[in-house]
């Protein structure tokens, strides 16, 4: 089966945790999009749900779709997240944040009661950290912030490249207006002791590490879906 088709696949089963009536939080990236579609045909059937979308890409097609918004100062409080990841390591700690979305997606994860995670197997790993790792950062300061993310990293015995990511010639820029930098670290063996050297850095926004937000990951591969589940 192509990617798409593991996608959708691991989408439908997501699709199983809707119920009517209930308050959605709505990832970012080519998984969570193919969720949409498939949401979009429920509620053509009649599920009533409402969503809160985590970018502006994924409202902008759950509006043409048909799927009813809102945000989070209308609706602080949701049901349920179904989104993607770019990891899946132990303890379903994830790595987030290659579509560029990672700060919503967080706020809107942490906002939920449960969050439940679509991939595609390949996405499944022993450890986090073969993705670059993506650090929402402020303009301000970058060069001064890139260095103290090298040093936070260093004393954690972590080393590889920061490298601010790019649209064409011009540097990407999130939808609430920062930068990213994509760090290539490698195996992170704490990603506690990361994660919080990372908030410790003024210059950072938030980073793509996202612990003790996920409850179920759905997993499709060749040989069918696997559901993972943390307490």
């Amino acid at each position: 089966m192509d990617a798409r088709t593991l996608k959708i696949k691991a989408a439908a089963v997501a699709l199983t945790y809707v119920e009517d009536g209930m308050r959605l939080g709505i990832g970012t990236g080519s998984t969570a999009e193919e969720f949409v579609r498939l949401l979009a045909d429920k509620v053509a059937s009649g599920l009533n749900v409402i969503g809160v979308p985590t970018s502006e890409r994924t409202a902008a097609l759950c509006q043409e779709l048909g799927v009813k918004l809102t945000t989070l100062e209308e609706t602080p409080e949701l049901d349920l997240t179904i989104d993607g990841a770019d990891e899946i390591g132990p303890e379903l700690a994830l790595i987030k944040g290659g579509g560029g979305a990672l700060l919503r997606e967080k706020i809107v994860a942490a906002a939920s009661a449960r969050m439940v995670v679509i991939a595609d197997e390949s996405k499944n790993v022993e450890m986090l950290g073969r993705f670059p790792l993506p650090i929402e950062v402020n303009r301000f300061g970058l060069a001064a912030t890139t260095l103290a993310i090298k040093a936070a990293a260093s004393r954690l015995d972590l080393a590889g490249s920061l490298t601010l990511r790019m649209t064409g010639a011009e540097a990407f820029v999130t939808d609430g207006g920062h930068l990213i930098l994509d760090a290539s670290f490698g195996r992170i063996p704490d990603t506690r002791a990361l994660s919080n050297a990372l908030h410790a850095i003024p210059g950072v926004v938030e980073h793509g590490l996202f612990l003790g937000l996920a409850r179920v990951a759905i997993l499709a591969g060749a040989d069918g879906i696997r559901t993972r589940t943390q307490p």
